[in-house]
Parts: structure tokens; sequence; C-alpha cells
């Protein structure tokens, strides 16, 4: 990483050279067309004409040569330049390296490494830790050895979860290594933190193995009275429930979370682990209100999420709060604040380089079917799943097929969408992503309907039905109960429909404007 531009003030101390030999060498250079200068010195710049220029002349030196010069410029910058190594750490950091100054080049790679994550810079922070790590191995094995590791590493894994998303396995190494020194050392905070990171790479593949470090952590702080720790075991919990399709004990811990939540005391939280908790509590409690027939709730808490991370500093955590009030208003199927949610969270993840937790295209072709019809749609979900199968990312693929299934029934594909609902149905059992099994099944079987084929569409409508209220799902029994209660209506069995339907839509006590409210009472009154 050497600069091409240098000034006068840096290189007046690593010169040591009496003034006028100083700038007749310079001017020399300059009269070369080796050096542009701008100002007069003592306030001038230098910029060498050509990269391969100054390649050439540090090539010539001999390598304690260039050590020495390293030294004296790490020197300079130590004692004359603080503010210049505080913006810019990794040049600091460069020339100790090249001073092989190792243990101190280290230390500073890390400082390097978290100045640019807490700029959002994860590509270019993920790059210094890198650096870091690639230069301990020619430390001694040392406790200090294990400790710069450990930051290094848990560093590294969360820049890589904001730059790659929480499917990246190198982000999973990272918290392994991690994990494995904490274990050695008994770092148990830092112990913590790893495992975290661990249970954040499982939840998105394997939710029975994330399930059982969720319960790790939980374990861990019972006795612990770090509240900070224990928001993060919730955290965990939340997630993991929700996902399982678990609702009503995924609110529990949201609950909790949100009383321990503090932000103030906890908003660096989003550097260390990756994203704000606050956030999240409300992001996922939103749905998890949505889930358990609360849909006015679910939308006050999603909107206190949005809220919430404006506050914070951390783009990431606005981009993911951005995403997730897209499925909740494609949970209300209301199209058009889907796409103003999505197009908030491109423009903030394009100018930070940040991976989405959901392919933004996943919800924009669930709400272009309505304002720019059905091959705009299926164009958005092709290239979105193109993207998934690349990447091998499973998690939101249960709910992303069903979708896409719902699009492509609706352009009149049933083959297409019954096969998409296949592939839904065979990575939810692969992952244990099981919160929308409900309408996974409601949507199989108004495609197999609309193949004529009755019994087996009735019989999935029913498994639905089933599926929602053994998870207490409220909003998706009433879709399940409105689809075969329109079915046995149309069979002229108008008793039985309103029987089914009218207890499920009297238990709701609000979100009487949204679609599938509506389209409830509507049917009722058909019946009726």
């Amino acid at each position: 990483m050497p600069r091409r531009e240098f000034t006068y003030e840096l290189i007046e101390p690593v010169a040591q050279r009496l003034e006028r030999e100083l700038q007749a060498a310079l001017d020399q250079l300059g009269d070369a067309g080796l050096l542009f200068c701008r100002g007069i010195a003592p306030h001038a710049s230098y910029l060498f004409k050509h990269a391969l220029v100054q390649d050439a002349a540090y090539s010539t030196l001999l390598r304690g040569r260039r050590q020495e010069l390293h030294a004296r410029v790490a020197a300079a910058l130590e004692e004359h330049f603080a503010d210049l190594v505080e913006r810019q750490p990794e040049l600091l950091a460069h020339h100790l390296t090249g001073a092989a100054e190792t243990a101190r080049a280290v230390d500073q790679w890390l400082k390097a490494g978290q100045f640019a994550a807490a700029r959002s810079a994860y590509v270019e922070a993920v790059s210094h830790f890198n650096r870091g790590l690639l230069l301990l191995s020619s430390l001694p094995q040392t406790a200090e050895r294990d400790r710069l590791e450990i930051a290094l590493q848990l560093a590294k894994g969360v820049a890589l979860i904001n730059a790659r998303g929480s499917s990246s396995a190198e982000a999973a190494e990272a918290h392994a290594r991690a994990r494995d020194l904490c274990e050695k050392t008994g770092d148990a905070d830092h112990l913590f933190v790893a495992i975290w990171g661990l249970w954040n790479f499982r939840r998105t593949s394997d939710l029975d193995a994330a399930g059982e470090l969720s319960d790790r952590l939980l374990t861990l702080v019972e006795k612990n009275d770090d509240v900070g720790l224990r928001l993060e075991a919730h955290h965990t919990g939340w997630t993991t429930h929700f996902f399982r399709g678990e609702p009503a004990p995924a609110q529990d811990h949201c609950e909790k979370g949100r009383g321990l939540y503090d932000f103030e005391r906890h908003r660096l939280h989003a550097q260390i682990y990756g994203h704000d908790p606050g956030v999240c509590a409300r992001t996922v409690g939103a749905w998890s209100e949505w889930l358990l027939g609360h849909p006015d709730k679910a939308l006050a808490r999603i909107n206190d999420a949005l809220a919430l991370a404006a506050r914070l500093t951390h783009p990431y955590s606005l981009t993911m709060a951005h995403v997730h009030a897209s499925i909740l208003h494609q949970f209300r199927r209301d199209p058009e604040m889907v796409l103003q949610c999505i197009g908030s969270a491109e423009a903030l993840a394009a100018d930070k380089r940040l991976a989405f937790p959901l392919d933004p295209r996943v919800p924009r072709g669930w709400a272009l079917l309505v304002s720019d019809g059905i091959a705009a749609a299926v164009a958005s979900f092709r290239a979105a799943l193109a993207d998934r199968q690349k990447h091998g990312a499973t998690q939101y693929g249960p709910y992303s097929m069903t979708l896409f299934a719902e699009v492509l029934a609706h352009s009149g594909d049933h083959n297409g969408a019954l096969a998409a609902l296949a592939d839904a149905d065979a990575i939810a059992k692969e992952s244990g992503e099981r919160w929308w099994k409900a309408e996974l099944h409601r949507v199989t079987g108004t495609v197999l309907l609309a193949e004529n084929k009755l019994d087996e569409g009735q019989a999935s409508l029913q498994q639905a039905l089933r599926i929602a209220q053994a998870q207490q799902a409220k909003s998706l029994e009433l879709r399940a109960a409105t689809s075969l209660a329109r079915l046995w209506g149309e069979q002229g069995r108008r008793a039985e429909a309103s029987d089914l339907l009218a207890p499920v839509y009297g238990w709701f006590t609000e979100g009487f404007d949204t679609a599938d409210l509506k389209d409830a009472k509507a049917l009722l009154d058909e019946s009726g």
C-alpha cells in the first residue's frame, strides 16, 4: 500500500539531511520528470509521476535500508502527524509492517480495520484484518498473540457478515477459530461473541443446530450480570424461534430484549455483532405480532424499529430495518409500501456496499405483480433466485419460493408454481425453517384447485389450517380458513364455510383495513 504522494513535512524528518540538500535532491527529481511538485517547501507536496517509478525506486533499496526507512516514517508519523494517523491508521500499519515491527503492526492493522468498519467500509476492513492475521503467523505463541488473533478474527467475522451476509462461510470460519482460541485461553466474554457468530451462521441453514447454540448462550448468561450479554442471548432466542415457526416464544424473547436494550449502552453492539439488537427485536417482534394476529401492533412495532434505526449511525442496521419493513408490508399485502421500503434499502446498500438479509428482488417481484405486471414480477424473482442458487443461500428460501409460486400461478404456469413449492418444501425440511410452512401448503392447495385436483387441493388447505393453528399463527390461519371456506362455498357448502371462517375472523380485534381481513369479511357476507 505505498503512497504515491508525500509531503515535505513528512520527508524532512525521514530523509535526515540538511534542508538545502533535501530541497536540491527533490528539485533534481522534479527536473527529471520523476516527481510532480505542488506548493513551496516547507508546505509542498510531491507526487510520483507513475506508480512504476515509485516501484522501481523502492526495488533498488536493500532490505535493511527499506526497514530503516519504514521505521523512520513510522516514527515521524507517530511523533508529528498524530491527526493523520488517526484519520488513516492503515498508513502507520503499512510502515510498521515494512519496518518489521510485527507485533505493533498487527495491532495497528486491527485498529485500521476497526476504523474502516466503523465507517461501514467493510470490504476495506476485511483486507486490513487479513493483513494483520497474515503477520501473526510470524509471532511466537504467547497469550498476547492469542489475544490479538481473537480480536482480529471476531472483527473480521462481523465485517464479512455485513459485506457478504450471515451465510458467509468465511465469517463462520473466523468465528470458529476465535471460539477455539477463547476456549484455550479461558476468555469467557469473547467466547460468547464467537459462539454468537457461529449461531448467526447456523441460523441461515440449520435451525436445529442454531437452536443448540442459542440454548448454550442463554445458559451462559443465566447467572451473568452483564445486561449486554443477556440481551444478545435473547437476540438468538427470538430469531431462532421465529424462523422455526414458533412466534409466541419468539415474541417473548423480543419483549425481554426490548426491556433490556438501552440506546446509549448498547448502540455499539452493532459493531460487535453486525447489527443493532434493539432494531432487530422490533422488526422480528413486528413479524411475530403479525403472525400471532395483531396486524396493527405489528405496523406500530416496525415503525418503531425504523425510527430507532434512523437514530443510529450504522447503515447496515438501517438497511436491515427497511428490508424487514418491506417483508411486513408484504405480509399486510401492501405493494406500494413494499416498493418504498425496498427502494430505501437499496439506496443505503449501494452507497456502502452492504449485504441484504433478503434479496430485495424477492419482495419487489411480488409487489411488481400489481404495478408492472407478471413479466416484470417473474423477471425480478428469477434474477434473485439465480443468485441464491449461485451462493447456496437457504434462509428465507421457503418464503421466497412460495411468493414466486404465487406469481407463477397468476401467470397460469401451474407446473412451474408446483415445482417452486416443492423446492420451498425441500428447503424447509432441510433447514428447519417453518415460519411460512402454513402458507406454503395453502398456496399449494390453491394451485392444485386451479388444476382441478379438488381432493388434493382441499387436503393441502386443511394441512395449512392445522399447521397455522399449531403455530398459533392466527393471520395464516385466517388465510387458510378463507381459502378453504371459498372452496366450500363454491361447492354449495355455505353453512360449513361460514362455521369455519366466522370464529377465526371473529377472533381478530384489529387490522380490519388489511386485505386479508377485508377478503374474509366479504366472503362471510356472501356466505351469510
